[in-house]
Protein backbone atom coordinates (compact mmCIF):
# COMPACT_ATOMS: atom_id res chain seq x y z
CA UNK A 1 0.00 0.00 0.00
CA UNK A 2 1.06 3.76 -0.78
CA UNK A 3 -0.74 5.56 1.80
CA UNK A 4 0.65 6.59 4.72
CA UNK A 5 0.40 4.44 7.50
CA UNK A 6 0.62 6.38 10.63
CA UNK A 7 0.29 3.08 12.83
CA UNK A 8 1.48 -0.49 12.53
CA UNK A 9 0.23 -2.73 15.04
CA UNK A 10 2.24 -5.48 16.53
CA UNK A 11 0.97 -8.75 15.40
CA UNK A 12 -1.05 -10.72 17.86
CA UNK A 13 0.99 -13.42 19.48
CA UNK A 14 -0.56 -16.71 20.73
CA UNK A 15 -0.68 -15.39 24.50
CA UNK A 16 -3.57 -13.01 23.25
CA UNK A 17 -5.66 -14.29 22.08
CA UNK A 18 -8.99 -15.98 24.12
CA UNK A 19 -8.94 -19.91 23.24
CA UNK A 20 -12.65 -19.69 24.07
CA UNK A 21 -13.41 -17.16 21.28
CA UNK A 22 -13.15 -18.89 18.21
CA UNK A 23 -13.09 -17.57 14.60
CA UNK A 24 -13.44 -19.86 10.97
CA UNK A 25 -11.45 -19.67 8.53
CA UNK A 26 -12.09 -21.33 4.86
CA UNK A 27 -9.36 -21.02 1.90
CA UNK A 28 -9.47 -21.32 -1.87
CA UNK A 29 -7.20 -21.30 -4.74
CA UNK A 30 -7.14 -20.91 -8.13
CA UNK A 31 -4.41 -19.83 -10.34
CA UNK A 32 -3.47 -16.33 -11.14
CA UNK A 33 -5.85 -15.80 -13.99
CA UNK A 34 -8.53 -16.96 -12.28
CA UNK A 35 -11.08 -19.47 -12.16
CA UNK A 36 -9.35 -22.76 -12.13
CA UNK A 37 -9.01 -24.19 -9.05
CA UNK A 38 -5.64 -25.69 -7.50
CA UNK A 39 -6.02 -28.70 -6.43
CA UNK A 40 -3.66 -30.37 -3.78
CA UNK A 41 -2.07 -27.51 -2.62
CA UNK A 42 -0.71 -27.26 1.00
CA UNK A 43 -1.38 -24.77 3.38
CA UNK A 44 0.42 -24.15 6.67
CA UNK A 45 -1.02 -22.10 9.33
CA UNK A 46 1.19 -20.18 12.23
CA UNK A 47 0.62 -17.31 14.42
CA UNK A 48 1.65 -13.84 12.49
CA UNK A 49 5.25 -13.07 13.87
CA UNK A 50 5.65 -16.51 14.51
CA UNK A 51 5.54 -18.46 11.01
CA UNK A 52 7.83 -21.14 12.25
CA UNK A 53 5.19 -22.90 14.56
CA UNK A 54 2.90 -24.23 12.24
CA UNK A 55 -1.02 -24.54 14.35
CA UNK A 56 -2.91 -26.03 11.46
CA UNK A 57 -1.69 -27.80 8.14
CA UNK A 58 -4.41 -28.12 5.25
CA UNK A 59 -4.44 -29.64 1.48
CA UNK A 60 -7.17 -28.22 -1.04
CA UNK A 61 -9.89 -30.54 -2.27
CA UNK A 62 -10.47 -30.59 -6.55
CA UNK A 63 -12.44 -27.05 -6.01
CA UNK A 64 -9.45 -25.55 -5.34
CA UNK A 65 -10.58 -25.09 -0.96
CA UNK A 66 -9.93 -26.00 2.63
CA UNK A 67 -12.22 -27.80 4.88
CA UNK A 68 -13.53 -25.05 6.85
CA UNK A 69 -11.72 -24.59 10.48
CA UNK A 70 -12.03 -22.82 13.54
CA UNK A 71 -8.58 -20.93 15.20
CA UNK A 72 -8.64 -18.54 18.26
CA UNK A 73 -9.35 -15.13 18.31
CA UNK A 74 -9.71 -12.23 21.10
CA UNK A 75 -13.03 -11.69 22.64
CA UNK A 76 -16.01 -10.78 20.13
CA UNK A 77 -16.83 -7.84 22.58
CA UNK A 78 -13.20 -6.12 21.34
CA UNK A 79 -14.42 -5.52 17.90
CA UNK A 80 -18.14 -4.11 19.36
CA UNK A 81 -16.59 -0.68 21.14
CA UNK A 82 -13.47 1.50 19.78
CA UNK A 83 -10.85 0.50 22.10
CA UNK A 84 -7.33 0.12 22.63
CA UNK A 85 -7.58 -4.12 22.24
CA UNK A 86 -7.34 -5.23 18.63
CA UNK A 87 -10.21 -6.91 17.98
CA UNK A 88 -9.23 -9.64 15.54
CA UNK A 89 -6.00 -12.31 15.15
CA UNK A 90 -4.13 -12.69 12.53
CA UNK A 91 -2.76 -15.30 10.99
CA UNK A 92 0.62 -16.35 8.40
CA UNK A 93 -0.82 -18.89 5.39
CA UNK A 94 2.53 -20.33 3.73
CA UNK A 95 1.17 -22.22 0.77
CA UNK A 96 2.82 -24.16 -1.95
CA UNK A 97 2.12 -26.37 -5.05
CA UNK A 98 3.79 -28.58 -7.57
CA UNK A 99 4.06 -26.58 -10.31
CA UNK A 100 3.17 -23.25 -8.80
CA UNK A 101 5.46 -20.63 -6.89
CA UNK A 102 5.50 -20.82 -3.69
CA UNK A 103 2.62 -17.84 -1.34
CA UNK A 104 3.06 -16.42 1.96
CA UNK A 105 -0.25 -14.46 2.93
CA UNK A 106 1.13 -12.54 6.10
CA UNK A 107 -2.47 -10.94 8.50
CA UNK A 108 -5.24 -12.91 7.33
CA UNK A 109 -7.83 -11.36 9.83
CA UNK A 110 -10.56 -13.10 11.80
CA UNK A 111 -13.32 -12.22 14.18
CA UNK A 112 -15.00 -14.05 16.97
CA UNK A 113 -18.15 -15.82 15.50
CA UNK A 114 -17.24 -15.27 11.74
CA UNK A 115 -16.04 -16.84 9.25
CA UNK A 116 -12.99 -15.13 7.21
CA UNK A 117 -12.71 -16.60 3.35
CA UNK A 118 -9.56 -16.07 2.14
CA UNK A 119 -9.19 -16.19 -1.97
CA UNK A 120 -5.42 -16.95 -2.81
CA UNK A 121 -3.98 -16.47 -6.49
CA UNK A 122 -1.57 -18.89 -7.30
CA UNK A 123 1.44 -18.19 -10.28
CA UNK A 124 2.84 -21.15 -12.13
CA UNK A 125 6.37 -21.51 -11.11
CA UNK A 126 7.77 -20.71 -15.01
CA UNK A 127 6.40 -16.76 -14.40
CA UNK A 128 9.16 -16.59 -11.43
CA UNK A 129 7.19 -13.96 -10.17
CA UNK A 130 9.43 -11.42 -7.57
CA UNK A 131 7.74 -9.98 -4.65
CA UNK A 132 4.18 -11.50 -4.55
CA UNK A 133 3.75 -12.24 -1.28
CA UNK A 134 0.89 -10.38 0.44
CA UNK A 135 1.10 -8.41 3.85
CA UNK A 136 -2.43 -7.80 5.09
CA UNK A 137 -2.14 -4.37 7.10
CA UNK A 138 -4.26 -3.49 9.91
CA UNK A 139 -8.04 -2.54 9.87
CA UNK A 140 -8.95 0.87 9.22
CA UNK A 141 -10.96 0.91 12.49
CA UNK A 142 -7.63 -0.56 14.39
CA UNK A 143 -5.20 1.49 12.68
CA UNK A 144 -4.40 5.07 11.47
CA UNK A 145 -4.92 6.30 8.09
CA UNK A 146 -5.43 9.53 6.54
CA UNK A 147 -8.83 11.12 6.68
CA UNK A 148 -10.98 11.75 3.76
CA UNK A 149 -10.60 14.94 1.88
CA UNK A 150 -14.02 16.30 1.60
CA UNK A 151 -15.78 16.44 -1.72
CA UNK A 152 -19.44 17.75 -3.11
CA UNK A 153 -21.10 14.87 -3.11
CA UNK A 154 -23.05 15.50 -6.31
CA UNK A 155 -20.54 16.77 -9.22
CA UNK A 156 -21.64 19.34 -11.57
CA UNK A 157 -22.90 18.41 -14.88
CA UNK A 158 -23.01 21.40 -16.95
CA UNK A 159 -18.91 21.44 -17.26
CA UNK A 160 -17.94 19.91 -21.22
CA UNK A 161 -17.36 16.08 -20.55
CA UNK A 162 -17.91 15.96 -17.08
CA UNK A 163 -20.40 13.14 -17.10
CA UNK A 164 -19.59 10.90 -20.03
CA UNK A 165 -22.49 8.36 -18.90
CA UNK A 166 -26.07 8.36 -20.03
CA UNK A 167 -26.99 6.08 -17.06
CA UNK A 168 -25.85 4.31 -14.15
CA UNK A 169 -23.92 0.80 -15.22
CA UNK A 170 -22.68 -1.49 -12.45
CA UNK A 171 -19.21 -2.44 -14.63
CA UNK A 172 -17.69 -5.86 -14.86
CA UNK A 173 -14.57 -4.31 -13.14
CA UNK A 174 -13.03 -1.86 -11.64
CA UNK A 175 -9.15 -0.63 -11.63
CA UNK A 176 -8.57 0.33 -8.40
CA UNK A 177 -4.81 2.03 -8.29
CA UNK A 178 -2.99 1.17 -4.97
CA UNK A 179 -1.92 4.17 -3.96
CA UNK A 180 -2.55 8.12 -4.34
CA UNK A 181 -3.53 9.33 -7.84
CA UNK A 182 -0.35 11.12 -7.77
CA UNK A 183 1.69 8.14 -7.29
CA UNK A 184 2.70 6.91 -10.53
CA UNK A 185 4.69 4.01 -9.46
CA UNK A 186 1.52 2.59 -7.47
CA UNK A 187 -0.15 -0.70 -9.04
CA UNK A 188 -3.20 -0.84 -10.78
CA UNK A 189 -5.34 -3.87 -9.88
CA UNK A 190 -8.68 -5.24 -12.45
CA UNK A 191 -11.02 -6.57 -9.56
CA UNK A 192 -14.59 -7.38 -9.91
CA UNK A 193 -17.06 -4.84 -9.39
CA UNK A 194 -18.67 -6.85 -6.06
CA UNK A 195 -15.09 -8.79 -5.10
CA UNK A 196 -13.65 -5.01 -4.53
CA UNK A 197 -16.77 -3.99 -2.40
CA UNK A 198 -16.47 -6.99 -0.09
CA UNK A 199 -12.89 -6.50 0.27
CA UNK A 200 -13.72 -2.17 0.90
CA UNK A 201 -16.60 -3.53 3.61
CA UNK A 202 -14.11 -6.08 5.22
CA UNK A 203 -11.35 -3.83 5.41
CA UNK A 204 -13.14 -0.93 7.01
CA UNK A 205 -16.24 -2.06 9.00
CA UNK A 206 -16.21 -5.60 11.60
CA UNK A 207 -17.86 -8.64 9.79
CA UNK A 208 -19.66 -8.92 13.79
CA UNK A 209 -21.51 -5.56 13.62
CA UNK A 210 -25.83 -5.62 13.47
CA UNK A 211 -26.77 -6.38 9.94
CA UNK A 212 -28.04 -3.16 9.73
CA UNK A 213 -24.63 -1.25 9.83
CA UNK A 214 -23.18 -3.89 7.07
CA UNK A 215 -26.16 -2.57 4.82
CA UNK A 216 -25.43 0.65 5.81
CA UNK A 217 -22.01 0.54 5.20
CA UNK A 218 -22.50 -1.51 2.04
CA UNK A 219 -24.24 0.89 0.68
CA UNK A 220 -22.19 3.83 1.09
CA UNK A 221 -19.24 2.08 0.01
CA UNK A 222 -21.24 0.94 -3.17
CA UNK A 223 -22.80 4.52 -3.86
CA UNK A 224 -19.53 6.04 -3.20
CA UNK A 225 -17.84 3.66 -5.90
CA UNK A 226 -20.74 4.48 -8.86
CA UNK A 227 -20.35 7.96 -8.28
CA UNK A 228 -16.65 7.46 -9.34
CA UNK A 229 -17.48 5.63 -12.28
CA UNK A 230 -20.53 7.23 -13.59
CA UNK A 231 -18.40 10.59 -13.55
CA UNK A 232 -15.66 8.88 -14.65
CA UNK A 233 -13.78 10.99 -12.12
CA UNK A 234 -10.28 9.77 -12.48
CA UNK A 235 -10.29 9.65 -15.94
CA UNK A 236 -11.29 13.14 -16.48
CA UNK A 237 -8.24 13.91 -14.89
CA UNK A 238 -5.80 11.72 -17.32
CA UNK A 239 -5.88 8.92 -15.32
CA UNK A 240 -6.09 5.35 -16.28
CA UNK A 241 -8.28 3.83 -13.09
CA UNK A 242 -11.47 4.00 -11.72
CA UNK A 243 -10.62 4.50 -7.97
CA UNK A 244 -7.85 4.69 -5.63
CA UNK A 245 -6.81 2.25 -2.58
CA UNK A 246 -6.06 5.69 -0.66
CA UNK A 247 -8.29 6.25 2.68
CA UNK A 248 -7.74 10.30 1.80
CA UNK A 249 -9.25 10.20 -2.10
CA UNK A 250 -11.34 6.85 -1.70
CA UNK A 251 -11.68 3.70 0.01
CA UNK A 252 -9.13 1.25 1.70
CA UNK A 253 -8.73 -1.68 -0.46
CA UNK A 254 -6.19 -4.36 0.15
CA UNK A 255 -4.73 -6.58 -2.68
CA UNK A 256 -4.84 -10.17 -1.47
CA UNK A 257 -6.95 -9.79 1.84
CA UNK A 258 -9.23 -12.42 3.03
CA UNK A 259 -12.82 -11.21 2.90
CA UNK A 260 -15.92 -12.13 5.98
CA UNK A 261 -18.80 -14.86 4.51
CA UNK A 262 -21.46 -12.57 6.21
CA UNK A 263 -20.05 -9.04 3.93
CA UNK A 264 -20.07 -11.42 1.11
CA UNK A 265 -23.59 -12.78 0.96
CA UNK A 266 -24.77 -8.79 2.00
CA UNK A 267 -23.17 -7.42 -0.93
CA UNK A 268 -24.47 -10.46 -3.23
CA UNK A 269 -27.67 -9.54 -1.74
CA UNK A 270 -27.53 -5.69 -2.93
CA UNK A 271 -24.88 -5.29 -5.45
CA UNK A 272 -26.69 -3.07 -7.70
CA UNK A 273 -27.80 -0.89 -6.03
CA UNK A 274 -26.60 2.61 -4.89
CA UNK A 275 -28.16 5.73 -2.80
CA UNK A 276 -29.59 9.03 -4.75
CA UNK A 277 -31.52 12.20 -4.09
CA UNK A 278 -34.49 13.39 -5.91
CA UNK A 279 -34.03 14.77 -9.57
CA UNK A 280 -30.56 13.71 -9.60
CA UNK A 281 -29.17 11.05 -12.02
CA UNK A 282 -25.93 9.90 -10.17
CA UNK A 283 -25.27 8.16 -7.60
CA UNK A 284 -24.36 10.09 -4.64
CA UNK A 285 -20.53 10.53 -3.65
CA UNK A 286 -21.60 9.02 0.06
CA UNK A 287 -18.58 9.93 2.34
CA UNK A 288 -18.12 8.81 5.89
CA UNK A 289 -15.34 8.37 8.68
CA UNK A 290 -14.83 6.75 11.49
CA UNK A 291 -16.29 8.99 13.90
CA UNK A 292 -13.66 8.13 16.92
CA UNK A 293 -10.29 9.45 15.83
CA UNK A 294 -11.62 11.28 13.34
CA UNK A 295 -14.99 13.23 12.97
CA UNK A 296 -17.50 14.54 10.33
CA UNK A 297 -20.48 15.73 11.21
CA UNK A 298 -21.99 15.99 7.51
CA UNK A 299 -20.96 12.59 7.00
CA UNK A 300 -21.95 8.65 8.29
CA UNK A 301 -19.94 7.50 11.21
CA UNK A 302 -19.04 4.11 10.98
CA UNK A 303 -18.75 3.35 14.61
CA UNK A 304 -22.27 5.90 14.82
CA UNK A 305 -24.23 3.36 12.55
CA UNK A 306 -23.04 0.26 15.09
CA UNK A 307 -24.57 2.52 18.11
CA UNK A 308 -28.02 3.30 15.55
CA UNK A 309 -28.34 -0.20 14.33
CA UNK A 310 -27.96 -1.55 17.69
CA UNK A 311 -30.86 1.09 18.62
CA UNK A 312 -32.92 -1.24 16.12
CA UNK A 313 -32.39 1.42 13.25
CA UNK A 314 -32.81 0.05 9.66
CA UNK A 315 -30.41 0.39 6.94
CA UNK A 316 -32.34 3.38 5.79
CA UNK A 317 -32.98 5.39 8.72
CA UNK A 318 -29.10 5.18 9.06
CA UNK A 319 -28.67 6.74 6.31
CA UNK A 320 -31.21 8.62 6.43
CA UNK A 321 -30.18 9.84 9.52
CA UNK A 322 -26.43 10.89 9.21
CA UNK A 323 -27.18 11.90 4.76
CA UNK A 324 -30.81 13.35 5.32
CA UNK A 325 -34.56 12.49 4.61
CA UNK A 326 -34.33 12.90 0.76
CA UNK A 327 -31.88 9.77 0.59
CA UNK A 328 -32.95 6.80 -1.23
CA UNK A 329 -32.26 3.33 -2.39
CA UNK A 330 -32.31 3.55 -6.10
CA UNK A 331 -30.90 0.31 -8.58
CA UNK A 332 -28.81 0.02 -11.25
CA UNK A 333 -30.70 -1.41 -14.69
CA UNK A 334 -27.63 -2.63 -16.44
CA UNK A 335 -24.77 -4.74 -15.36
CA UNK A 336 -21.56 -4.52 -17.68
CA UNK A 337 -20.37 -8.42 -19.15
CA UNK A 338 -23.35 -10.20 -17.51
CA UNK A 339 -24.54 -12.37 -20.99
CA UNK A 340 -28.07 -12.22 -19.72
CA UNK A 341 -30.37 -10.19 -17.27
CA UNK A 342 -31.81 -11.96 -14.01
CA UNK A 343 -35.28 -13.45 -14.72
CA UNK A 344 -37.26 -12.32 -12.30
CA UNK A 345 -38.34 -14.58 -10.25
CA UNK A 346 -36.29 -17.40 -8.40
CA UNK A 347 -35.85 -20.48 -10.34
CA UNK A 348 -36.81 -23.83 -8.82
CA UNK A 349 -37.70 -27.60 -9.36
CA UNK A 350 -40.27 -27.04 -11.64
CA UNK A 351 -39.20 -24.18 -13.33
CA UNK A 352 -39.07 -24.83 -17.12
CA UNK A 353 -37.65 -22.14 -20.53
CA UNK A 354 -35.24 -20.29 -21.86
CA UNK A 355 -33.77 -18.99 -18.81
CA UNK A 356 -33.34 -22.45 -17.17
CA UNK A 357 -30.89 -23.77 -20.08
CA UNK A 358 -29.04 -21.05 -20.18
CA UNK A 359 -28.54 -21.59 -16.57
CA UNK A 360 -27.79 -25.04 -17.41
CA UNK A 361 -25.49 -23.99 -19.76
CA UNK A 362 -23.72 -22.01 -17.67
CA UNK A 363 -23.47 -24.56 -15.22
CA UNK A 364 -21.96 -27.27 -17.12
CA UNK A 365 -19.02 -25.18 -19.05
CA UNK A 366 -18.56 -24.19 -15.31
CA UNK A 367 -18.10 -28.07 -14.70
CA UNK A 368 -14.85 -28.25 -16.76
CA UNK A 369 -12.90 -26.23 -14.73
CA UNK A 370 -14.38 -27.01 -11.42
CA UNK A 371 -14.94 -31.46 -11.35
CA UNK A 372 -16.90 -31.43 -7.97
CA UNK A 373 -19.89 -29.66 -9.69
CA UNK A 374 -22.07 -32.43 -12.03
CA UNK A 375 -22.52 -31.73 -15.19
CA UNK A 376 -26.44 -31.96 -16.10
CA UNK A 377 -28.98 -32.10 -18.96
CA UNK A 378 -29.52 -29.11 -20.51
CA UNK A 379 -33.32 -29.29 -21.36
CA UNK A 380 -34.67 -26.26 -19.49
CA UNK A 381 -36.66 -28.35 -17.34
CA UNK A 382 -35.60 -27.65 -13.28
CA UNK A 383 -35.75 -31.17 -12.16
CA UNK A 384 -33.80 -33.01 -8.94
CA UNK A 385 -30.66 -33.28 -10.67
CA UNK A 386 -30.13 -29.33 -11.61
CA UNK A 387 -31.09 -28.28 -8.51
CA UNK A 388 -28.43 -30.37 -6.75
CA UNK A 389 -25.88 -29.51 -9.17
CA UNK A 390 -27.22 -25.64 -7.95
CA UNK A 391 -26.65 -26.74 -4.59
CA UNK A 392 -23.03 -27.78 -5.36
CA UNK A 393 -22.11 -24.58 -6.95
CA UNK A 394 -23.60 -22.46 -3.93
CA UNK A 395 -21.01 -24.67 -1.76
CA UNK A 396 -18.32 -24.01 -3.55
CA UNK A 397 -19.01 -20.16 -4.26
CA UNK A 398 -19.81 -19.51 -0.32
CA UNK A 399 -23.74 -18.78 -1.34
CA UNK A 400 -26.60 -20.24 0.77
CA UNK A 401 -26.77 -24.11 -0.48
CA UNK A 402 -30.39 -23.94 -1.26
CA UNK A 403 -30.37 -25.71 -4.54
CA UNK A 404 -32.63 -22.32 -5.78
CA UNK A 405 -30.88 -20.17 -8.22
CA UNK A 406 -31.97 -16.62 -6.60
CA UNK A 407 -30.60 -12.88 -7.69
CA UNK A 408 -26.97 -13.57 -6.25
CA UNK A 409 -26.96 -17.17 -7.61
CA UNK A 410 -27.78 -16.15 -10.93
CA UNK A 411 -25.51 -13.20 -11.40
CA UNK A 412 -22.48 -15.49 -9.75
CA UNK A 413 -23.29 -18.24 -12.10
CA UNK A 414 -22.84 -15.54 -14.80
CA UNK A 415 -20.11 -14.17 -13.19
CA UNK A 416 -18.29 -17.23 -13.26
CA UNK A 417 -18.83 -18.64 -16.53
CA UNK A 418 -17.47 -15.28 -17.87
CA UNK A 419 -14.29 -15.83 -16.59
CA UNK A 420 -13.95 -19.34 -17.27
CA UNK A 421 -15.12 -18.83 -20.56
CA UNK A 422 -12.77 -15.83 -21.64
CA UNK A 423 -9.70 -18.27 -19.51
CA UNK A 424 -10.58 -20.92 -22.32
CA UNK A 425 -10.44 -18.08 -25.10
CA UNK A 426 -7.09 -17.05 -23.65
CA UNK A 427 -5.67 -20.75 -24.03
Amino acid sequence: MNDPLLYSPTALRPAQVNTQSLGRLKISITTAAGFTPVAGARIRISYMGNPDQVIEELTTNDSGQTDTIELPTPNRDYSLEPEANQPYSQYTLTVSAPGYEDLVVAGTQLLSGQTAIQDIKMAPSRNNPAGRDIVIPAHTLYGEYPPKIPEDEIKPVNESGEIVLSRVVVPETVIVHDGPPSDAAANDYYVPYGEYIKNVASSEIYATWPEAAIYANVLAIMSFTLNRVYTEWYRNKGYNFTITSSTAYDHFFVYGRNIFENISRVVDSIFTNFLSRPNVRQPILTQYCDGQRVTCPDWMSQWGSKTLADQGYSAIEILRHYYGDTIYINGAPQISGIPSSWPGSNLTIGSRGEKVLQMQEQLNRIAQNYPALPTIAADGIYGPATAAAVRKFQEIFNLPATGVVDYPTWYKISQIYVGVSRIAELN
